[in-house]
């Protein structure tokens, strides 16, 4: 008997949900964007532009994701799930 796969549901929206969920952990461990940038090593004005909230996306790597995710103590698929 074969095995039937639903149809995968994939956000066509991700990179705005990420940034909703960094900016959403950051905030309710009381982190500011320039602490966030300090652990992950990456530049503040980066960090900032990753959460805002314009229409430009920005694309970053697994690596930053990982970063970000550990820096917040929480997994990456947290980082990506839809609230």
């Amino acid at each position: 008997m074969e095995k039937q796969h639903k149809p995968l549901e994939f956000d066509k929206d991700i990179y705005n949900t990420i940034r909703a969920n960094i900016w959403r952990y950051r905030n309710e461990q009381g982190m500011t964007s320039a602490e966030l940038a300090e652990l992950t090593g990456l530049s503040h004005d980066f960090i900032r532009q990753l959460q805002s909230n314009s229409k430009k996306t920005y694309n970053f790597s697994v690596e930053t994701f990982y970063k970000i995710s550990v820096a917040l103590g929480i997994g990456m698929d947290q980082l990506a799930e839809k609230q």
